[in-house]
């Protein structure tokens, strides 16, 4: 019998399951005040009504296949998608200094997150994560790191929701720190682009300081964004020890190949071709915008992939992951907030 078609009945009730709620959310997120819709964006919607529903209600056996497949191999074609709006032309565009102040807040917070995740006692990938939220680009640092590292769902859930419980409030303190600090455009867009957790959280704290620190700070996130890839690929450089199953010593190519999975890579070359210009070309050629269609595709993908998560996520698991790693989170957002304020403001000078 021919395996593929085995795999289409297995999964489809899932897939067609989670699809289906991914169509709603964008109907209903489509529909919400800019505002509200800003804070909450449609990612973290999709995973909150994935909880609610596997939490509530009892789902039939019939639909875990797809459902695990929406987690599994939706969410890898994503991360080979989002390559496509990355481009190594972003890094040049807004000067070396702010470039060291964006690795260098990567570099204090994943070393951060990791000791206090050791000193409490819990998962170090929930730390990780954590800390790729929190440093990089939000939610979609979280899911293109979780595979990676195979972390279980609850682990991405928690850390998905610790990042929004702290990007959320840095929407609504940051700019009212702005005008109580009298902070310039330029100094509050470069300080939203370097310590707000996700792009949206960035985009809304920005714009409603002004136009000008919205755009720079956009630009700002933007590079951070662009970062990922290399932190994912050193991550995984990272969690494997150059060892095989067996114990013996593996080559530096085999190592390489191990640590870094097949769609990482994928979306590294997805990103060149991007810094290329291959991309714009095809754009032109088709009279359509192909970078922007390939990035409407993941961000549904993503959607599809965190309602999974939600799905498979049960609350008596999360409760047992405690308050520690919320605390976690928060010192890694104020960390990072107060580290990016001094360096704007005593290295750069804005």
């Amino acid at each position: 019998m021919f395996r593929g078609g085995e795999w289409v009945r297995a999964n489809a009730p899932g897939l067609c399951l989670v699809v289906g709620i991914a169509v709603c959310i964008r109907w209903v997120h489509a529909i919400l005040p800019e505002q509200a819709g800003a804070v909450m964006g449609e990612a973290v919607l999709g995973m909150a009504i994935g909880l609610a529903l596997g939490n509530f209600m009892t789902l039939p056996a019939s639909l875990e296949p797809g459902i695990r497949t929406a987690f599994g191999l939706i969410l890898k074609a994503s991360i080979v998608l989002l390559g496509a709006r990355l481009s190594l032309q972003q890094i040049g565009e807004i000067g070396g200094d702010v470039l060291l102040l964006i690795v260098g807040l990567i570099l204090t917070a994943l070393i951060l997150t990791h000791l206090l995740s050791r000193w409490a006692g819990i998962s170090p990938k929930l730390g990780l994560l954590i800390g790729v939220g929190t440093s990089i680009c939000g939610n979609t640092a979280i899911t293109c790191t979780a595979p990676v590292i195979d972390a279980a769902d609850e682990e991405v859930s928690f850390a998905i929701a610790t990042n929004t419980l702290f990007g959320t409030l840095a929407v609504f303190f940051y700019p009212i720190l702005g005008h109580v600090l009298d902070l310039s455009q330029k100094f509050f867009g470069v300080w939203a682009g370097t310590a707000v957790n996700d792009t949206s959280q960035v985009v809304a704290a920005g714009f409603s300081y002004g136009i000008a620190a919205g755009e720079l700070a956009t630009t700002v996130k933007l590079t951070r964004n662009a970062l990922m890839a290399f932190v994912i690929v050193g991550i995984g450089l990272m969690m494997n020890r150059g060892t095989s199953a067996c114990g013996g010593k593996i080559s530096l190519w085999g190592k390489f190949r191990s640590a870094v999975p097949g769609f990482v890579i994928g979306f590294l070359l997805m990103a060149i071709a991007n810094s290329l210009g291959l991309f714009e070309m095809v754009s032109e050629q088709l009279g359509r915008n192909i970078t922007k269609d390939l990035t409407w595709v993941a961000k549904f993908f993503i959607l599809i992939a965190l309602i999974g998560v939600g799905l498979n996520t049960r609350f008596d698991k999360l409760k047992c992951l405690g308050v520690k790693p919320l605390l976690i989170g928060c010192c890694a957002s104020l960390v990072s907030a107060v580290a990016s304020f001094s360096f704007i403001r005593w290295v750069l000078h804005l």
